[in-house]
């Protein structure tokens, strides 16, 4: 049984920017970071649940436009083009497929003045409509005898005895066994929760459809998914339909870890992303953007989902995806299902799984202690260097950017 707040797919599993890709742990270089021992199983099992993906939407014909594709990471510094030449190396030792591209041969790819360089990766990486592959993959759990129930808020989480009492408007569910994936709103219902990770909200526009001359003004024919190297950093992407969504930059806080739907518009940040937009394509100023939408992204310090579980372990959960979890929610469903149904699974075994990542502090400290990181990024991203505050952290563990 499924109880679902709003409609499937409502927030981040709708909302998200469709970049699909094998990394479990938000990158090979922040998977060295916190955990070097386990990386080669993460890596393989990463892989593995990225192909486990893909096969099954075809196997199940969920029409989500599923499009494997390359990823292309920019600079738009001379700085930046650095440090993407510093991965490199790295990456390429651990055998991704990862390609240098110089100035000249990054407007091969995508036409824009502000590029000084690129790398681009393939394989381990593809683009969807999320909205349609939450209804697909809702569709296949009814086929296989899920009730899935939307506009079903549960109201709290009430332990003691043998079950776990949750109710709801329409009457209050008793479960042995419950699962709380909820992501960024998670510290409603488990207050405990909310030390691990913090809800920042995010924006994206998304143009009308492309011209022919439009598209053969920006080039682009390789369609991959592009991020942006900087700490306040774009993701940008082609749809199936040839609509350009460009979104990020702006992580937004709001004190106390608030979410709700007065959150989900910010008619300042869409002008500031139009405005960086029209910067990074000036060829294409009379491109119109006809949608535009914003929703929380749960963040941990150490940038990868937080496992655990509550009421004797009868309850279990997982959040913090940090904007990559489209594939990572997969693997996250594999190690909830073991801890409830499989204790002895290996997967189980992983620190990766059994260490929570570094507490937030609480209020107001944890406010504060945002805006001096939020005020550090943008003082690198001018000065193209990290500053005391950001290596101290990178020195702990500890991450943030946007």
């Amino acid at each position: 049984m499924v109880l679902e707040q709003q409609g499937v797919g409502h927030g981040a599993s709708g909302r998200n920017g469709g970049f699909c890709e094998a990394t479990l742990t938000h990158g090979l270089a922040n998977g060295l970071r916190h955990f070097p021992a386990e990386i080669e199983e993460l890596e393989r099992l990463g892989k593995e649940n990225f192909r486990g993906l893909v096969a099954f939407v075809a196997e199940h014909a969920i029409a989500c436009d599923l499009e494997q594709t390359a990823l292309l990471e920019v600079a738009t510094t001379v700085a930046q083009a650095a440090e993407l030449q510093e991965d490199l190396a790295v990456r390429r030792q651990r055998g991704e497929a990862v390609t240098w591209l110089d100035r000249d041969q990054v407007q091969d790819h995508l036409r824009s003045p502000i590029l000084h360089g690129g790398l681009r990766t393939t394989g381990g990486s593809a683009l969807v409509d999320p909205a349609r592959l939450a209804r697909g993959l809702s569709r296949v759990a009814t086929e296989w005898g899920a009730e899935i129930f939307e506009q079903t808020p549960v109201e709290r989480i009430i332990g003691g005895g043998s079950r776990i009492e949750l109710p709801t408007p329409a009457g209050t569910v008793r479960a042995r066994r419950v699962v709380l994936a909820t992501n960024a709103y998670s510290g409603r219902l488990l207050r405990r929760l909310r030390r691990h990770f913090v809800p920042v909200y995010d924006y994206v526009l998304v143009s009308e459809p492309l011209t022919p001359a439009q598209r053969e003004r920006v080039g682009w024919a390789r369609r991959e998914g592009v991020a942006d190297r900087g700490n306040h950093f774009h993701y940008f992407r082609l749809t199936a339909d040839d609509r350009i969504l460009w979104g990020g930059y702006d992580a937004v806080y709001h004190y106390g870890g608030r979410v709700g739907p007065a959150f989900d518009h910010r008619p300042e940040t869409y002008r500031r992303l139009e405005r960086q937009f029209r910067t990074m394509f000036p060829q294409l100023q009379d491109l119109r953007f006809s949608h535009r939408w914003g929703g929380p992204i749960a963040s941990t310090t150490r940038f990868t989902c937080a496992f655990g579980s509550a009421f004797g372990g009868r309850l279990v959960y997982a959040l913090g995806y940090t904007g990559l979890g489209v594939v990572a929610t997969r693997f996250a469903a594999r190690v909830l299902g073991d801890r409830l149904l499989d204790p002895a699974s290996p997967v189980l075994r992983l620190q990766f799984v059994r260490r929570s990542p570094v507490p937030f502090p609480p209020e107001p400290l944890r406010t504060a202690a945002l805006a001096l990181v939020q005020g550090a990024m943008t003082r690198a991203d001018r000065r193209g260097r990290r500053g005391v505050l950001l290596s101290t952290l990178d020195r702990l563990g500890i991450g943030f950017d946007s």
